[in-house]
């Protein structure tokens, strides 16, 4: 168990399962670009982990680039998109996979799709960490999801609660929350 300001968090997935997870998407990404050169766009912050870990099992030629949207404040979304750092390259023509560290209620995805879209990207895709699918509100195609889970709050691996959290190698969950 770990405490993060006022909650507790307990393990609920291990590293293993996650490196293992991992490769099982990479080896499906393998197949399917073994002859092209995708831009991966990881979403800052969460996904820099999975991304670091996702490109180390790549065996296709690839560019990477970073990107920062965020509808997050403390444990929930607050359901306005914001565009916090930009993508800088031009993507028309170009084979786009978004990297990111969990889509909940899509919404941020689907915002970011279209800007990709209006961009002139020939293909998109979506390679997520973690997906939970029973919060989603919106209609996604989510090619390569690592780990479906739970609408719970989870800390770990990157994903954070309050800026605090992401160094720990497993996925936690939280448990309770401080009375006040």
């Amino acid at each position: 168990m770990i405490r993060i300001k006022d909650l507790d968090f307990e393990v609920s997935i291990r590293h293993n399962e996650i490196e293992d997870s991992i490769s099982n998407i990479a080896e499906r990404m393998n197949q399917d670009y073994e002859d092209k050169c995708p831009l991966l766009l990881a979403i800052l912050n969460g996904s820099f982990i999975f991304a670091a870990d996702l490109v180390r099992h790549l065996t296709f030629e690839h560019e990477i680039q970073f990107a920062k949207f965020s509808s997050y404040q403390g444990t929930e979304s607050t359901g306005n998109v914001k565009e916090l750092i930009g993508l800088n390259v031009d993507i028309t023509d170009r084979d786009v996979i978004i990297v990111e560290d969990i889509i909940d209620t899509g919404k941020t995805m689907s915002t970011l799709l279209a800007n990709l879209k209006d961009r002139g990207a020939r293909s998109i895709e979506i390679a997520t960490l973690l997906m939970k699918p029973e919060k989603l509100t919106v209609d996604l195609d989510v090619k390569y999801c690592a780990i479906e889970i739970p609408n719970d709050f989870i800390v770990g691996y990157g994903l954070d609660y309050d800026g605090l959290g992401r160094q720990y190698p497993d996925i936690y969950t939280v448990i309770s929350h401080k009375e006040d």
